[in-house]
């Protein structure tokens, strides 16, 4: 960056108006919106914008699509979690319903011990 002291107040008026005068000259050098060239690069942008947002629909559709896999096979572990827990649960009872019944056979031959004994 030039510093301001040097030169005078002329020297820094001339400096401004070529810096105004070469953009100017770079906004006349500007290629028109009906360029051809213009045109083209506005088409290549269009092209690539569709390209990413096909892959991001892709993107998408596979999140969705491991998300759905991963529900699937949550619910299908939840299921045999449930259908484990339910055969365990018949299995206490049939355990127990025996258990009962090897204590009712029991009492009965106690039962039956005890009668013959007073006899």
């Amino acid at each position: 960056m030039k510093h301001l002291k040097e030169g005078d107040f002329a020297e820094r008026r001339k400096s401004a108006a070529a810096a105004k005068q070469q953009l100017l000259e770079k906004l006349r050098n500007a290629p028109n919106p009906d360029d051809p060239a213009v045109a083209a690069r506005r088409a290549e942008n269009a092209a690539v914008a569709a390209a990413a947002e096909a892959r991001r629909a892709e993107r998408n559709r596979l999140k969705q699509a491991e998300a759905e896999r991963k529900a699937a096979e949550a619910a299908a572990a939840a299921a045999a979690r449930a259908a484990s827990l339910q055969s365990e649960i018949e299995m206490e009872k049939a355990r127990a319903g025996a258990e009962e019944l090897d204590g009712k056979a029991e009492r009965d031959r106690r039962y039956a011990a005890r009668k013959a004994r007073k006899r």
